[in-house]
């Protein structure tokens, strides 16, 4: 089945978007040679469940999904009844972005879960790399012609899926093109009691980044809480 171009209603409302993630005590969220990139608490953990038992649906992008053994899923029992009492789905949609269709379709998200896996690609990606994530995904949906349109991905996202809640969990290219596309509601931050250095070790938002401040994302502190050494922080992003 050949990939469709999204044209999603113009009036479809966008979902909510979380972006949840752990970073060493100098914005670090994987070593400069990316061979450390778990790193939080078991609280940090369990938070990342909690989070995702309130989403509709997970996204990472293809590094992510890569270099980790991810599925993107709900989790243990505890975490899909909660999803139930809240009359959610019992396991959440699950979406990988990646602009060139570079995931590897032998990753570990293919090989596990029950749920949907929706991948948001570009006409970058080949014909030959396309036909090998449709063999693995649910679905394989076209959003621009070299970079991913996020607003009409998630518009397309909320008409065809009714997702009204989307967690997002980096890595920093994937959360970076969300914050410049002024998506992203609200940032759920870990930071860890490490320091990895290193100017190539990835931040919680690579990519292109802003160009002058008044492009910078801003951000208000909802709540902040200890847990041991770690600090939980919860923002709100200005739109």
């Amino acid at each position: 089945m050949k990939p469709s171009t999204i044209r999603p209603p113009a009036a479809t409302p966008l979902p909510f978007v979380l972006v949840n993630m752990a970073m060493t005590a100098d914005g670090k969220i994987a070593t400069a040679n990316r061979l450390v990139s778990s790193f939080g608490s078991r609280r940090d953990q369990e938070h990342l469940l909690e989070l995702r038992a309130t989403a509709d649906a997970v996204m990472a992008g293809a590094r992510t999904v890569d270099s980790n053994p991810v599925t993107l899923g709900p989790g243990p029992a505890k975490y899909r009844r909660l999803r139930l009492r809240r009359g959610l789905a019992e396991f959440n949609l699950r979406i990988v972005a990646s602009r060139s269709g570079s995931v590897n379709p032998n990753a570990t998200i293919f090989q596990r879960g029950s749920s949907p896996i929706i991948i948001l690609t570009t006409r970058r990606t080949t014909k030959a790399r396309l036909k090998q994530l449709r063999a693995v995904a649910t679905e394989v949906k076209l959003c621009g012609a070299k970079e991913i349109n996020f607003p009409l991905a998630l518009r397309w996202l909320g008409h065809q899926w009714h997702v009204k809640r989307l967690l997002c969990e980096g890595g920093g290219e994937l959360n970076d093109a969300l914050f410049r596309a002024s998506l992203v509601n609200e940032l759920h931050l870990t930071v860890c009691p490490n320091i990895f250095g290193g100017r190539a070790a990835p931040t919680i938002a690579d990519g292109l980044g802003a160009d002058s401040l008044a492009r910078a994302a801003r951000l208000e502190l909802q709540s902040a809480r200890r847990h041991g050494d770690e600090m939980f922080l919860v923002y709100r992003v200005h739109k």
